[in-house]
């Protein structure tokens, strides 16, 4: 038979996949002495079961749990349901992941009205009657909450309309009689909307709350939560039973919670909150105003200090920062959980290092306990956190750049600028950003967008800059075109107040105060640590010198991925691009290509000087030529008297361009195929540029990579390369020196990962575009695929957007496919990956497993990759 139930004193720490993160902490408490109410846990293998057998908890676990409340009655001396010596239990999840607050807890169970009585029949004292329907009534309303799902609101109602007849604000002033009437109105609003009596007989209370715990882990917060957190589904929660210990018993009892350190700052001593004749929701829940931890030391002096004692103890023996729930009952102590303590990324750097300090954990330890997506928040502007706690969202959407930024609205990018260069601060809402609203995106404090995901143009640019994003709120309702959109119930107009919360996606009417980020010294000491165990390199994602600069403060060791089409855009060149695009022939856009040339040349001498003789890859021209033609009259008519030609005619080339498929359409390579001038004059930029710096700079060694895209036949690459090496080796004689130089491709196409063999023979270098390379394998549009997504976490198809967090079962398998064939033609050959992924940590793990030379990403993620970089190396090690 399977063993589906565990006493505490079966298990220990180490059992965390199987107990869950409570259990397996209440088993080790148990087991190193401490006070704790000796209960059972049903596993996590009992929920995935009960999933199975389609919400239902079969019998052969049932008899399990049944035969556990037996040990457990046995060796607390107490009985289910009896009458003179009744056992109460609590019943809680406990995920093998901390997800605070997320699922459902049951306390007081066992309780009815016989066993009511007959406690207090046994007890005369009036104070004891009183807590007696205190938790009756508790019960009551939790149980019909949580696990028959009739809302809170009712019995708030209830107790509100009781507390005005009897002339008292808090609960605690409701006298004993008072509890027995709401306890009994309790009852009868169950009957009302469940429609029979509220359930008797403790065992089924205890199988019905079991059942909604499991029910629990599949509810739309906890799912949400998952999501955000990289939980995956399949995990289930454990459920622990224990016995009840009072906190709400009389004024001798209490409840709190603590933490070893401070979870805000890191610093060394005890934090928390504390209340007397309470149960542990009213400190959660703040139905009262706890007071602090000192406190208890003057009421309950010797409870005190036993749990000073095992707070000490407890660090000392998880070497980790504590958080830990705790009840008095009659002046004794009992600890009910204890867990590493959720912490603010700038705390867990100063705990980690004082940690070491101490001499508690390695360097190697320091660098594990880390979350690497935490890194996000410490380096960018966050709202001030007091300000924060006073507002409501107004609605949501995808934090897809961390930050926080608050401003006036405004609905196009050039207002963006022109309010910008007034002295306005701008948050830019638009319904989707594209490449030329880049200047804009600049300009503002933020960008709000109505559509697009995770690596949507407005998402992979913004973190690209550092600057906060909110995408894809389809709640909003847009109209671009009056300048106004509606969200949740109010409707707003260019310079009306917004902020933006890029960390959570949360948006706000109003401006909300922000502070600047603090990078301390804790920081780069422990980055220093990182790198010192890490294998893999980390380049960034940058195509302007401003981008370069930041990420090489941040430890890129060069640029993974250099997009040169974003820097067309800019108003002085991207008329020469537009005269290109509409040109009839080669000598024409050869001519409209060579008032280009500089600016590309001066564009890359300005990244190989950021990059210190550090490796630039420079991706060429990659987006179909649509996206650079006109659309407003203006500038149609202004290139139509340019060219020569009418605004009829230049209507007429623009609509020509238009694609059914632009994402699969006329662009990368292909266009080099088609218009092999662009390449050569890109080449020319990039040797040139390399050329004039290496010359000021003889200690660098500057080895251009040239990046072709969208390769999806060796024969392609083969075309495309012939014209960069022809028009490079002339650049370099010209020039009278040496250079090195090296042309790969990006592969982003399943094609190319099929033939890498093929390709690798062509290719000194590969580069994993997993953003394209995830959207042509699944056959998803990026840019679409979140108005759909939704309903494929709710069927649990997904667990996670393949966009943010690689697919490692799909396009994993393509990427060992290529990179083991790739190294089998040319056993040379190094190999990056720089879709959005390189900032992702699962996905910064995997690329270690495959054995890649460096992933890249966005300049603000690159501490985030150099420290998953750094654990996956460590977790290598001690496997």
């Amino acid at each position: 038979m399977h063993k589906y139930v565990y006493l505490f004193s079966e298990g220990n720490a180490k059992m965390r996949e199987l107990l869950g993160g409570k259990g397996a902490n209440l088993a080790e408490m148990s087991n190193i002495g401490m006070p704790v109410p000796q209960g059972f846990t049903i596993t996590t293998e009992a929920c995935t079961q009960y999933y199975k057998d389609g919400k239902k908890i079969n019998d052969e676990i049932m008899s399990q749990i049944m035969e556990y409340v037996a040990k457990m009655e046995e060796i607390n001396g107490k009985r289910f349901g009896d009458l003179t010596n009744p056992l109460l239990v609590s019943v809680r999840s406990g995920a093998r992941a901390s997800m605070p607050g997320m699922m459902d807890t049951i306390l007081n169970l066992g309780l009815n009205d016989e066993v009511v009585k007959s406690m207090i029949e046994n007890n005369p004292d009036p104070k004891f009657e009183r807590f007696v329907y205190d938790s009756y009534r508790r019960f009551i309303q939790m149980f019909s909450d949580v696990v028959m799902e009739v809302g809170k609101k009712y019995f708030e109602q209830l107790i509100d309309k009781m507390k005005a007849e009897k002339g008292v604000k808090f609960d605690t002033e409701l006298t004993a009689a008072d509890l027995r009437e709401l306890a009994e109105q309790f009852k009868a609003e169950y009957k009302k909307q469940i429609g029979e009596d509220f359930p008797s007989d403790p065992k089924t209370q205890l199988y019905e709350a079991i059942r909604a715990v499991f029910r629990s882990w599949d509810n739309p917060r906890a799912n949400v939560y998952r999501r955000d957190n990289d939980i995956p589904y399949s995990w289930g929660t454990a459920v622990n039973v224990m016995p009840m210990v009072f906190g709400n018993l009389n004024e001798n009892s209490g409840t709190g919670v603590a933490f070893t350190r401070d979870p805000a700052t890191g610093e060394k001593k005890l934090m928390g909150e504390f209340l007397t004749n309470a149960q542990g929701e009213d400190v959660v829940a703040g139905v009262r105003t706890p007071m602090p931890i000192k406190h208890m030391e003057e009421l309950f002096p010797e409870a005190y200090a036993q749990f000073l004692d095992v707070c000490n103890k407890l660090e000392d023996h998880y070497r980790d920062m504590q958080d830990m729930e705790f009840t008095v009952e009659n002046g004794k102590l009992y600890m009910l959980q204890c867990r590493s303590g959720k912490r603010t990324a700038q705390a867990a750097l100063k705990i980690a290092c004082d940690l070491v300090d101490e001499g508690m954990i390695s360097e190697q330890q320091a660098v594990a306990m880390i979350d690497p997506r935490n890194l996000d928040t410490l380096l960018h502007p966050q709202f001030d956190a007091k300000e924060l706690k006073k507002a409501t969202p107004l609605g949501r959407g995808l934090g897809a750049s961390p930050g926080a930024a608050a401003g006036k609205i405004v609905f196009t990018a050039e207002d963006a600028e022109a309010w910008k260069a007034r002295g306005e601060k701008v948050v830019l809402v638009r319904l989707e950003t594209s490449p030329e609203d880049i200047t804009g995106m600049k300009a503002a404090q933020g960008i709000l967008t109505v559509r697009g995901g995770m690596t949507s143009h407005a998402a992979v640019v913004a973190r690209g800059m550092g600057t906060c994003c909110v995408s894809g709120c389809g709640d909003i309702n847009m109209d671009e075109e009056n300048k106004r959109f509606t969200l949740g119930g109010k409707e707003f107009h260019e310079g009306d107040a917004l902020s933006i919360d890029g960390s959570t996606g949360n948006i706000y009417d109003g401006l909300i105060p922000t502070v600047d980020a603090v990078i301390g010294g804790d920081f780069k000491r422990l980055m220093d640590w990182a790198d010192k165990y890490r294998v893999l390199r980390v380049r960034t994602n940058a195509d302007t010198p401003r981008d370069a600069k930041k990420a090489r403060e941040l430890g890129a060791e060069g640029i993974g991925l250099c997009r040169t089409e974003h820097m067309f855009f800019e108003a002085d060149r991207i008329a020469a691009f537009r005269e290109m695009i509409c040109s009839d022939t080669v000598e024409e856009r050869e001519a409209a290509l060579e008032k280009i040339l500089p600016y590309q040349q001066g564009d890359f001498e300005e990244l190989y000087e950021a990059l210190e003789g550090n490796p630039v890859t420079i991706r060429f021209l990659d987006p179909p030529l649509h996206e650079f033609v006109p659309t407003e009259d203006k500038d149609i008519e202004l290139l139509a008297a340019t060219q020569g030609k009418t605004p009829a005619e230049i209507r007429a080339i623009i609509d020509g361009l238009k694609e059914f498929n632009p994402m699969m359409g006329h662009r990368g390579c292909r266009l080099a195929v088609t218009y092999p001038e662009i390449a050569k004059m890109q080449t020319k930029a990039v040797i040139r540029a390399a050329i004039n710096v290496q010359k000021k700079h003889a200690d660098w060694r500057i080895v251009p990579e040239i990046m072709i895209p969208l390769v999806g036949d060796a024969k392609e690459l083969k075309f495309v390369k012939s014209i960069v090496v022809k028009t490079a080796d002339a650049e370099i004689a010209a020039a009278g020196i040496e250079m090195k130089y090296e042309v790969g491709t990006m592969i982003e196409i399943p094609r190319a990962c099929l033939t890498a063999d093929e390709i690798a023979k062509e290719a000194e270098f590969f580069c994993f575009g997993t953003n394209d390379l995830t959207q042509m394998t699944y056959g998803f549009s990026r840019d679409d695929a979140g108005k759909f997504l939704n309903a494929y976490y709710d069927a649990k198809i997904f667990e996670n957007d393949p966009f943010a967090k690689l697919d490692q079962v799909g396009v994993g398998k393509l990427m060992k496919m290529a990179c083991t064939m790739g190294k089998e033609a040319r056993p040379e050959l190094h190999i990056g990956i720089c879709g959005e992924h390189g900032g992702d940590p699962s996905s910064v793990e995997f690329c270690h497993k495959l054995g890649l030379t460096y992933v890249s990403c966005s300049p603000f993620r690159v501490p985030i990759a150099r420290l998953a970089a750094a654990q996956a190396a460590i977790r290598e090690q001690r496997q």
